[in-house]
């Protein structure tokens, strides 16, 4: 068998994972101005409420250092606030602003309508490929958490 790079299926989930990524940035960037970092911080403090940089880091596959610089630009913009870690006084804690919840629940509404168009893109196969999707995370976390070598 000859090796494809076209149907190798982790450069076609890469390739299809920063398209959307692209073009979903496009949205929040001329909404907000926010960079792919700073969107994810905010995603995830809207999600999940205080939590460290350290736990975003972890959640939204970003080094710690990127994501410390996007809570840094996102605090001198009114949207996060920075706070001592309750239990570990080495760690700092994020959480939303008012302004940063305002906007994230602007930036909410965006980031359905676009799942909604993904969703009529992939047509009648969007549930089986959401599945397929979770069992494929699934399987990686797993994977990680079992001191497995992640690509």
């Amino acid at each position: 068998m000859t090796f494809s790079l076209n149907e190798f299926l982790p450069y076609r989930l890469s390739v299809a994972a920063t398209e959307v990524s692209r073009r979903f940035a496009a949205r929040y960037a001329a909404e907000a101005g926010l960079t792919i970092p700073e969107w994810r911080v905010l995603a995830h403090l809207g999600q999940s409420g205080t939590v460290s940089v350290r736990d975003i880091t972890l959640r939204v596959n970003l080094d710690k250092s990127i994501v410390s610089r996007a809570a840094t630009r996102l605090e001198q913009a009114g949207l996060v606030g920075k706070a001592g870690h309750d239990k570990d006084r080495r760690l700092v804690a994020l959480q939303l602003t008012p302004a940063g919840q305002v906007l994230m629940e602007r930036l909410s509404g965006i980031a359905e309508e676009f799942q909604q168009e993904l969703r009529v893109l992939l047509g009648p196969g969007a549930d089986a490929f959401e599945n397929a999707l979770d069992q494929l995370l699934s399987a990686v976390r797993s994977d990680q958490g079992a001191g497995q070598p992640s690509s």
